[in-house]
């Protein structure tokens, strides 16, 4: 696996997106603006996928969930169950750091009021799959959101249709790993009650215990 299949922080593959990211690093200096890496050890035995990196966190910072409001419930249920070293993501050199856990999107580039078409998913579902790759016999994906789901099944080449979407809900894969699903942890999900910290614990302990079930 070359380092390009993981992050290609060059890559232009998707031309609305590669024009976005120019207009916004002409007019934010300051910003990260490039395909954002995954954050976390590669090979970690739960892997998080979200849907893109928000205008002001991860295009901002230059990691997932990181600087905006998405990362605030994801970031404390990783703490609390002993996946992240702290439970605020604010920074890359905030010095926190992930345990078994690694974080990924299913778009690398923000996209133009968050929604990237389906084109620039499935473009991007090549970084995906190499990801899935590295997750080992017993390990769990969570989905954030309806996108990653579906994200995750393509790039496990499995049919969206077979395997419905559901909070909490808990799909089998191959080579004896887990597909776990969750509502996106967004202010909008957030403030119209979709989800809640009570909810997220529940996705997040479903995952962590599939886990536990391999030494």
């Amino acid at each position: 696996m070359t380092a390009t299949e993981l992050h290609d922080p060059a890559c232009r593959r998707c031309p609305r997106l590669a024009d976005f990211l120019d207009d916004v690093r002409a007019a934010r200096a300051d910003y990260f603006a490039a395909p954002v890496p995954s954050f976390g050890t590669p090979g970690a035995r739960l892997l998080i996928v979200g849907l893109a990196p928000g205008m002001h966190g991860a295009n901002r910072t230059g990691r997932p969930f990181t600087g905006d409001f998405a990362g605030l419930l994801l970031y404390r249920g990783l703490h609390a169950l002993g996946f992240a070293s702290a439970p605020e993501s604010l920074a890359v050199d905030d010095g926190l750091q992930l345990a078994d856990c690694r974080i990924a999107n299913a778009v690398k580039c923000v996209p133009p009021a968050n929604k990237p078409t389906p084109v620039e998913i499935t473009t991007c579902n090549r970084h995906l799959r190499a990801e899935l790759a590295m997750l080992p016999p017993g390990g769990v994906v969570l989905a954030l959101g309806h996108i990653a789901h579906q994200a995750v099944l393509r790039a496990l080449d499995l049919r969206p249709s077979q395997f419905a979407f559901g909070h909490a809900a808990q799909h089998r894969v191959p080579a004896d790993r887990w597909l776990v699903d969750s509502y996106h942890t967004s202010r909008y999900n957030v403030q119209t009650g979709r989800i809640d910290e009570a909810m997220f614990t529940a996705a997040l302990t479903t995952a962590r215990d599939l886990i536990d079930l391999v030494p």
